[in-house]
C-alpha cells in the first residue's frame, strides 16, 4: 500500500524482505526489526529512507543495529517505538508509530527521536535515492545443531522465512519476531517442525510480537518466544543458546515449556522426551 505522491512516494511493507519494485527509489515504512539483516534487505531498493521497527531494542541494541549498519551507505534510517505501535504492519507503523532511533543520514534530513513516523517519513522524502554497494552482514544464515537418527533433528534459521518443506519434524530456532505480518494469520511457518522459537520482538503495543504463538496451537505446533534482552533478535544460535522464554503457547506449554526457561533446557527437555529418556 502507498501514499502517493506525484514525486516521492511513502511505502510500506510487512518485512523488508516482502518490499517489492514499487518502492525503488521511494521511503520506505518497513514492519521488520532493525537488525542489519533487513537494513540490507531494504538498501537492495535504492531508496531514500526507510523506517524500521525497533523490536524492543534488545540484547546488544539488536532491534536498532540496521541503522549503523545503513549510515556506512549513507541511507537515512530510523526506527519506530515498538510499544507505540505494531512490529510486522508498516501501515499500522506510519498511522500510529513514533520514532525511537535515528541515524545520522536521517538526522541531517530533520528525522528526530520522538516524531511521528509519519513526519520522519516526509522528512525522508527530501532526500536522494541511495544506491551503493552493500557491506556484507553476518546474519541471514541456516544451522544444523543436532543431528541423530530416530530424533528431531535441531536447526536454527536466522529468519523464519527460512524455513524449508525438509524442515518438517524438526525442532526449529529462529531469529524472527513471532509477529503475524499486518496481523494477519500467513504462512510462514509451512512445514509442520515439531517445535519452533522465536524472538518476543519486545513484545511491544498489544503483544504484537508473540501473536504468531497462539495461531501455532491451531496446528499442534509447541512454539515459544525468547525475551529480546535475553538473546539479540536476529541470531538464532544466541538464542538457543542465551534465550530465556518470555512467552510459550499452550501446546509447548502441555510439554513442560514456562516463561523463565531457558531454550536451550526445552530443546534438551524435547529431544529426551522423542528419545524415549525419563524427564523429570
Amino acid at each position: 500500500m502507498a501514499d502517493r505522491n506525484d514525486v516521492v512516494r511513502i511505502v510500506t511493507a510487512s518485512s523488508s524482505a516482502q518490499a517489492m519494485e514499487d518502492c525503488r527509489g521511494q521511503v520506505l515504512i518497513s514492519g521488520s526489526y532493525g537488525g542489519d539483516y533487513n537494513a540490507w534487505h531494504a538498501a537492495k531498493w535504492g531508496l531514500r529512507g526507510v523506517v524500521l521497527n525497533d523490536a524492543g531494542i534488545g540484547k546488544d541494541r539488536a532491534g536498532v543495529r540496521g541503522l549503523d549498519y545503513l549510515d556506512r551507505i549513507g541511507l537515512p534510517a530510523a526506527t519506530a517505538d515498538g510499544w507505540t505501535c505494531h512490529i510486522a504492519d508498516g501501515d499500522h507503523m506510519l498511522a500510529h508509530g513514533f520514532v525511537s532511533h535515528v541515524n545520522a543520514a536521517a538526522r541531517a534530513l530533520g528525522c528526530a527521536v520522538g516524531q511521528s513516523v509519519r513526519a520522519c517519513a516526509e522528512a525522508m522524502r527530501r532526500g536522494e535515492p541511495v544506491v551503493a554497494e552493500l557491506p556484507e552482514i553476518a546474519g541471514g544464515k541456516r544451522f544444523v545443531l543436532h543431528d541423530m537418527p530416530g530424533e528431531p533433528r535441531v536447526i536454527c534459521l536466522d529468519a523464519a522465512p527460512m524455513l524449508e518443506p525438509g524442515d518438517a519434524g524438526a525442532i526449529a530456532i529462529t531469529g524472527s519476531h513471532a509477529a503475524l505480518f499486518r496481523g494477519q494469520p500467513d504462512d510462514v511457518v509451512k512445514p509442520d517442525v515439531h517445535a519452533i522459537v522465536f524472538s518476543d520482538g519486545g513484545v511491544g503495543l498489544d503483544g504484537a510480537g508473540v501473536r504468531r504463538l497462539p495461531e501455532l496451537d491451531k496446528r499442534g505446533i509447541p512454539a515459544g518466544a525468547a525475551a529480546a534482552m535475553s538473546a539479540p533478535i536476529g541470531d538464532s544460535r544466541a538464542i538457543h543458546a542465551d534465550g530465556v522464554f518470555s512467552h510459550v503457547n499452550a501446546t509447548a506449554a502441555a510439554l513442560g515449556a514456562h516463561p523463565g526457561q531457558r531454550v536451550a533446557d526445552f530443546v534438551a527437555l524435547l529431544l529426551a522426551r522423542a528419545r524415549g529418556s525419563r524427564v523429570p
